[in-house]
Formats: structure tokens, C-alpha cells, sequence
């Protein structure tokens, strides 16, 4: 990563010329050539830089409003990786890719042969193949690919009710807890399908974090000095289990005022004022849990793959620990999903027709995906630094078509969409759009095209998310259950949004979010879904180019940070 200085003086990115020199001699990398091109286009000259974006290149990963996510993603933001080498073929497995028998056994064998070998791609040719099961993609290094989303079709004809079962909801009675957890494409750590299982026969909640509540059984590898958010490089007190590469969890607990929480949403009179006892869904995601791999390791001293994105403090006894064995490497490409065409469930009942899920997943991906009449599209579950790169939820519309949930961080959604649906809502469902929730920090969702859904802060007080360089018909609401506590943290930013209805509800933020920004937004005017804000006084927000997306330099924040990044 460059050093702050070296970011403040490539900010500003001088000119489109300068720009391509620079990517063209590796010093910067893929976003630069993203940001240089949708310079030229929009007609902006680099004197017309934001304010606010020439104020982060000064200070980016302190900023008080903008979060850093310029290393989002699959290895820290880096491209998808090239085709592997394919190790299976799910025909010579059995299937039939002509819709006339199950396939899934055969695909899951082919999957789980390649696991067995190491990893390596598991190939779909084009046609259509019936599953009546989830494909379960369980080891790490693991690529199933089609032969592109208009060519390799799964037809889906159950859902996760039928297949695993209903297990205890948060929510109590006759609720599915498949509204917000779980795919028919499911990427999952083999390990975790036993803590499923057990969950289930006990009719209780399975921990969906990266160690939920079995949080004990992880193992302390070292204990942290203080640092301060932004920083990479980390003083701690035994390194003889730390190695380059190693992936490990930042562990942050709260204590009995509650400061940790009051961290993430600022600090402050107002934050130090909210009362957070009775916060009980909120306050059972804390610990904090961030995972991070190790880049270097010299002395007493760890410098980590991303920057911290909070302090660390004595009182929340910060330490490095072992974490639930994550799935990396992996990915699923160039294919639609297709549930059977049901009818959207009520609210919180869906029977569980789910996409792609990724759950306990680092450093993975999906690419080129399509799913079409889903309860839920695209999920993120206690998953970290993966990537969805074009992908489009699709049909007769969904509750969350994107979820980002129970302590999942440095994401990267880009180049998104959800169509509009092709029938009308029934009475009684939800339209979430995309959603983030569960303290999640640092994700990034970037050029979309939303045709309908909102942007869902699902309360639970998610921080330093990004949504960037996005057109939406915001006609969804947004959720959540208050004891989830706040909608929003500190460092919210909603930067280039182009609001076709002109109607508000968690578009412009800067009267509800702490300490976030708000940046060349479509002016946009209130319905019947009004927030008040959560936190009193002084919300320390900014707001710029109201009312006129299209004045914005750079328009793609994610893409203007990924080029300082690298």
C-alpha cells in the first residue's frame, strides 16, 4: 500500500494522461484506469474535484466521514483470478444437462472430488440442469463455473424449509429464520454443516458470525497494544504463532458503559447518551470480530492485509485469535440460478429459495450470476473480503436480493443489478434491496442498477459502508427489529446516487447517520417511511452536491480509493 503522502499526491490524480502512465508502469493499479476513463467521460477536469475527496486524500484512513475501502474485495481488491484448471466435469459425473433428472448429486460429487484433489474447477457445460438439493461448495480452492449465465442454467424445484428444515427464529413462532440465512448455492466451510445439524435438532438459532456462540472454543494466539483506526502495522505481545499469510480475527469486546459501541458510532455527547441495554439483538454481535491476513511479521510488530477500521483500546481486551476454519479461495462463475416460480412469501415466512450464500468465506467470489425468483439473492454471512462481481438477482421478485449480515466486512459488490419484477408484489412482502446489517463495516456496493428495492441499513448499527456510482427507483423500505438498535455508525457514505423517483428513505443520510457523508445525491423528497435520527445533537455530517450527482469528481468513489490502493 502507498503511504499516506504518497496517497494525498495521487488523490488528486493530476491528469487522465498522468493517470495511464502511472497504471501503465504497474505503480497504481485496475481502478486508476476505471477512474482516469470515468474522468474523460463525465467531462471533469481534476480542478473539479470534490471537496470532500480532496480532504480524504489528505488524511484517508482517518478520514472522520469516509471510511477507507479502497482494499475491498478479493485479495484486498485485487482481479479475480484467471480460469484454473479444470479438475471435473459434472457430466463425466453423471449429469444430465437437459432438465430431465437431478443433478445435484453429480454436481456435488464433482465439487467434492475436486476438494478432495486440492481444489481446482469443477465445470458446468451449457444446458439446463434440474437440482433438487443444495450444491454445497465446502472446500477451500474450489471453482464451479458454467459456460456463462445465459448458457448454464440451475433449475431449482425445493427450498431450504423442504431440504434442511425450520430451525429457532430470533423472531419466535411460525418465522423463517431462511429469510436472511442460507443458498441453494451455499459456499460453507465443511465444519459448519455439523453446527447446522446440531442447531437444528436443538431448534435453535445456529451462530452465523465467524465464531457465533461457540466463541470459546477459539483459540487466544496473542493479546494487542493500543493502536488507532487506520493503522496497518500493530504492536502485540507474542508472535511465535503469527506467520506471513496467516489468517487470523481481531477480537474487540465491549464493556459495561458500553464505549466500544459508542466507538462505532463516533463517539460523542450523543452516542454516550443512547441508552444500549436494551439493545439485546445489537449487543449479541459483540463481540467484534474482523478478519484479517497477515502480511509481514518483524519483531513484536504484524502488519495486516487491510488498515484497522476502529481503535484498539485495553478496555475492550483486543487480541488476535484463531477463527472458525474459513473457506478461501473459492468461487462460483457463469451461471443463473433459477428457483421454480412460487409466489413471494409474507414477510419474515419465506420458505428459503435462496441464491448464492457465502457464509464463514474469505478471499471468495462470484462472477457473471444470475438468479431469477428467489426469496433472497445474494447472501453474506459472517463473510469477509469476498468479491460479486456482475451479478443480477432477477424474476418475481425477492425480500433481500442482497443481504450483508452477522459481522461480515471489506466486501465488494460492483457491477450489480436488480431488475425490476416481472410480477406484481403480493400483499403482505417486504422489498429490501441491499441490505447491510449485524455491525458490518467496510463494504462496498458500486455500479448498480437498481429498477427497484432501496438501500436497507437493516438497523444493527453497520459502520463504514460505502454505496457508490449507483441508479436506483427507490421504491422499497427499509427493516429491522429495534432491538437491533441503531441504523447507522460512523462513516457512512452514500457518494453518486441517482434517485429516479425522487423519493427519500436512507438515500440522503446526513440527518440520520453519524459522522457520514452524503455526496451528489438525487434531490429526493420524504414518503411515509420517516427516520428520526438515533443519536441527539451534533451528528457531524456532511453533505455536498445536493441535488446533483452528475457535478461529482471522481463520480466512482470505491474505484478513485482502489486506485490509491494499489
Amino acid at each position: 500500500m502507498a503511504s499516506v503522502g504518497n496517497i494525498g499526491r495521487r488523490g488528486l490524480l493530476g491528469s487522465a494522461v498522468a493517470v495511464a502512465a502511472a497504471a501503465a508502469t504497474g505503480v497504481i493499479g485496475a481502478g486508476t484506469a476505471r477512474a482516469a476513463a470515468q474522468n474523460a467521460r463525465s467531462g471533469h477536469a481534476p480542478g473539479d474535484a470534490s471537496p470532500l475527496w480532496r480532504e480524504f486524500t489528505a488524511a484517508p484512513f482517518t478520514h472522520a466521514q469516509i471510511p477507507f475501502i479502497g482494499r475491498a474485495g478479493y485479495r484486498g481488491g485485487s482481479e479475480l483470478p484467471r480460469r484454473r484448471h479444470v479438475v471435473a466435469d459434472v457430466l463425466d459425473h453423471g449429469a444430465v444437462p437437459d432438465g430431465s433428472a437431478d443433478a445435484a448429486p453429480a454436481i456435488n460429487r464433482a465439487i467434492a472430488a475436486a476438494g478432495e484433489r486440492g481444489g481446482g474447477t469443477v465445470l458446468i457445460p451449457a444446458g439446463t440442469y434440474r437440482i433438487d438439493d443444495i450444491i454445497r461448495i465446502g472446500h477451500s480452492n474450489v471453482v464451479v463455473r458454467g459456460a456463462g449465465s445465459g448458457r448454464t442454467k440451475l433449475y431449482a424445484t425445493r427450498n431450504l424449509t423442504e431440504l434442511i428444515g425450520v430451525y429457532g427464529s430470533r423472531y419466535g413462532g411460525d418465522k423463517s429464520s431462511w429469510s436472511w440465512a442460507g443458498g441453494l448455492i451455499w459456499l460453507c466451510p465443511k465444519q459448519r454443516w455439523a453446527s447446522l445439524t446440531d442447531a437444528i435438532r436443538a431448534k435453535a438459532w445456529p451462530f452465523e458470525g465467524w465464531t457465533g456462540n461457540k466463541r470459546d472454543e477459539w483459540q487466544t494466539l496473542t493479546t494487542v497494544a493500543p493502536a488507532r483506526r487506520g493503522d496497518r502495522t500493530i504492536t502485540v505481545r507474542d508472535t511465535t504463532r503469527l506467520g506471513r499469510g496467516d489468517l487470523v480475527l481481531l477480537r474487540l469486546a465491549d464493556d459495561a458503559d458500553h464505549t466500544l459501541l459508542e466507538h462505532m458510532a463516533g463517539g460523542g455527547p450523543g452516542p454516550e447518551a443512547y441508552h444500549w441495554d436494551d439493545k439485546t439483538k445489537l449487543t449479541s454481535y459483540v463481540p467484534y470480530e474482523w478478519p484479517a491476513r497477515i502480511t509481514a511479521v518483524h519483531g513484536d510488530r504484524v502488519t495486516l492485509e487491510r488498515p484497522l477500521p476502529l481503535d484498539v483500546r485495553p478496555e475492550w481486551d483486543p487480541r488476535l485469535t484463531t477463527l472458525a476454519t474459513p473457506l478461501t479461495g473459492s468461487g462460483v462463475e457463469g451461471l443463473t440460478l433459477e428457483a421454480v416460480e412460487t409466489p413471494q412469501s409474507p414477510h419474515l415466512l419465506d420458505k428459503g429459495y435462496n441464491g448464492v450464500a457465502f457464509q464463514c468465506a474469505y478471499d471468495c467470489w462470484a462472477d457473471d450470476i444470475t438468479v431469477r425468483h428467489v426469496d433472497n439473492g445474494f447472501g453474506l454471512i459472517g463473510a469477509s473480503a469476498c468479491t460479486l462481481r456482475r451479478t443480477r438477482v432477477e424474476g418475481r421478485g425477492s425480500h433481500h436480493p442482497y443481504y450483508c449480515r452477522e459481522g461480515s466486512h471489506d466486501n465488494l459488490i460492483e457491477d450489480f443489478t436488480i431488475a425490476r419484477r416481472t410480477v406484481p408484489a403480493p400483499a403482505g412482502t417486504q422489498l429490501h434491496g441491499i441490505n447491510v446489517e449485524g455491525l458490518s463495516s467496510h463494504n462496498v456496493w458500486s455500479r448498480g442498477e437498481m429498477e427497484m428495492g432501496t438501500f436497507d441499513s437493516h438497523r444493527g448499527m453497520p459502520f463504514a459502508n460505502v454505496r457508490t456510482d449507483i441508479t436506483v427507483d427507490n421504491n422499497g423500505r427499509h427493516g429491522g427489529d429495534a432491538s437491533a438498535g441503531p441504523l447507522f455508525g460512523a462513516r457512512f457514505t452514500h457518494w453518486n446516487i441517482r434517485v429516479t423517483n425522487g423519493r427519500a428513505g436512507l438515500m440522503r443520510i446526513d440527518g440520520l447517520a453519524p459522522y457520514s457523508a452524503t455526496v451528489g445525491v438525487s434531490e429526493v423528497t420524504e414518503f411515509d417511511q420517516i427516520d428520526v435520527p438515533d443519536f441527539t445533537g451534533d451528528l457531524h455530517t456532511r453533505l455536498e452536491a445536493y441535488g446533483a450527482p452528475e457535478a461529482v469528481w471522481p463520480q466512482n468513489l470505491h474505484d478513485a480509493q482502489r486506485a490509491l490502493a494499489h
